[in-house]
């Protein structure tokens, strides 16, 4: 009978606990954030609240967009707003970009998956490795350099899928495109042939697994509210998360020792070769603060920037042209108009080492595709600021230094009032003029590539790159849904991946 008490006594005693830290944390969360001040937007919920609606989260975030342009979910220490109006956009990224910040909130989440890399830092660290990279991006040499590893691994892609589509065999888009992308990250950015293509070995596919896990780990723990105290004790979601950090930190301070070994056999580095290269450089110049975890930080986020985004966008692309024949109809002719009519079943290569960046401009529709599956599935749905002082928004709501800002990229894909009427149609038409002319929309207003002075700054490689593979699949293989039927959503973490992959069949196109 004791026993029974004692255990008894024990639950209690924790439900008071629990009751008294959930009251407590509800109190520090819905005090002194002036609720029902008209100045301050309206308040939504709270970030916890996200919990509910996690697996379909950027719906919810957009259903509260249509009823309130800006609103706020309320945490502990500051409120989250969130907005989908463009001027407030405008102010916060670039007409008082001094003001805002990644914020210590954000940071604390986003750390230990992304370090000291140039999406989670400010400042003289942004600026060092904003201008480094700036300087890759601007070459010549690094343009034709990439040309040519999107061409390559395009013609893979193609031969892979040609043999899947001979077999008949059901295949996933999204598995393909994301080693692809891959490689060509690690070519372009890191000097580094993976050929995941062709067979990835266990060492890669442990490192794919923990670094897209470790996305979706990281970003649960802004509505979990006791990541921390899970990752002290080691438990949990936070006990995965640091296993898979351990793995991604194995394979890529390995990539390090294995360039750095490199250089020293050739008794130099061509600053001109890859980005990683470039920064090697740079660590000898300043060893201290340039140290390896800073190095293996910059490379983490150079991989998140080239292969999750384009591999997202690229899978949603051939999604949307799925389920809309007549835009892959659309594309393929405007294939045959740039590149001509014929062509030979043996000569992949020839024809996908033919695409150069003039042909390129004339396929003026896909690029209409292209951006038109950016602004329904942007490859970042969430992204924002931190506010650094007090500030007003154009739109006339204040808000406290702290509070961080929001813009809902998904959400105001599907806002009438920013799109017109048809804003949730895919309508590739949307972006041409009469003459069929590509006609660019303001990137406050089409925030896919970021915008302000951290616009992305690999915007043209990606296009390039999503170009590249689409004219080289489309050119000779017509895709379809596996299953018409099958629900196709996203898995919520940072970036907007296709959840569970997106299986196709494929045809050859008659030559």
């Amino acid at each position: 009978m004791d026993f029974f008490c004692a255990i008894i006594a024990f639950l209690v005693i924790s439900a008071l606990l629990l009751l008294i830290i959930f009251s407590a944390l509800m109190l520090k969360i819905f005090t002194g954030k002036s609720i029902r001040n008209p100045q301050y937007p309206p308040v939504a919920g709270t970030v916890f609240g996200q919990l509910f609606y996690f697996n379909r989260l950027h719906d919810y975030l957009a259903e509260l967009g249509k009823r309130h342009g800006t609103f706020r979910l309320l945490a502990p220490d500051q409120s989250e707003i969130y907005t989908t109006d463009i001027q407030n956009i405008e102010h916060v990224l670039k007409t008082s970009f001094n003001k805002y910040s990644k914020g210590q909130y954000n940071v604390d989440i986003v750390t230990d998956l992304f370090g000291q890399g140039i999406f989670v830092v400010d400042g003289a660290k942004w600026r060092q490795q904003r201008k480094l990279a700036s300087h890759e991006f601007s070459t010549r040499v690094l343009r034709d350099f990439s040309c040519t590893v999107f061409r390559n691994n395009a013609i893979k892609l193609v031969k892979t899928v040609t043999e899947l589509s001979l077999a008949g065999t059901i295949f996933d888009i999204q598995d393909l495109l994301m080693r692809c992308t891959l490689d060509s990250i690690f070519k372009v950015g890191f000097g580094v042939d993976l050929n995941c293509l062709e067979g990835s070995d266990e060492k890669e596919k442990a490192f794919i697994r923990a670094f897209d896990d470790s996305n979706a780990l990281t970003y649960w723990r802004y509505v979990d509210p006791t990541w921390q105290l899970k990752r002290f004790l080691n438990i949990g979601s936070e006990a995965s998360l640091s296993k898979n950090i351990r793995i991604i930190n194995d394979y890529v301070q390995n990539l390090i020792i294995k360039k750095r070994e490199q250089s020293e056999m050739l008794h130099h580095i061509n600053e001109k070769e890859d980005i990683l290269s470039r920064f090697l450089v740079e660590s000898k110049k300043d060893p201290e603060n340039m140290n390896d975890q800073y190095l293996m930080d910059i490379i983490l986020n150079f991989i998140i920037a080239g292969k999750d985004t384009t591999a997202n966008t690229l899978s949603w692309f051939f999604y949307m042209v799925c389920k809309n024949p007549l835009v892959q109809e659309k594309i393929s002719q405007e294939i045959r108009d740039v590149f001509g009519s014929k062509r030979d079943e043996s000569s992949i290569e020839d024809f996908v080492g033919a695409i150069n960046d003039e042909k390129l401009e004339k396929m003026q529709y896909l690029h209409a595709a292209l951006s038109e599956t950016l602004r329904l599935y942007p490859a970042v749905p969430v992204d924002g600021r931190c506010a650094e002082e007090d500030d007003i928004l154009p739109d006339g709501y204040k808000l406290r230094k702290g509070d961080g800002v929001y813009y809902l990229s998904y959400a105001m894909g599907r806002m009438p009032r920013i799109w017109g009427d048809d804003a949730e149609d895919f309508r590739p038409e949307r972006w041409l003029n009469s003459d069929g002319v590509f006609v660019p929309e303001s990137p406050f207003k089409f925030v896919a590539f970021h915008a302000g002075p951290r616009i992305c700054l690999g915007k043209d490689f990606a296009y390039r790159q999503m170009k590249i593979v689409s004219i080289a699949l489309l050119r000779f293989i017509r895709l379809k849904l596996a299953d018409e039927e099958n629900k196709v959503t996203y898995r919520t973490m940072f970036t907007l991946h296709i959840n569970g992959g997106l299986h196709l069949r494929a045809v050859q196109r008659p030559a």
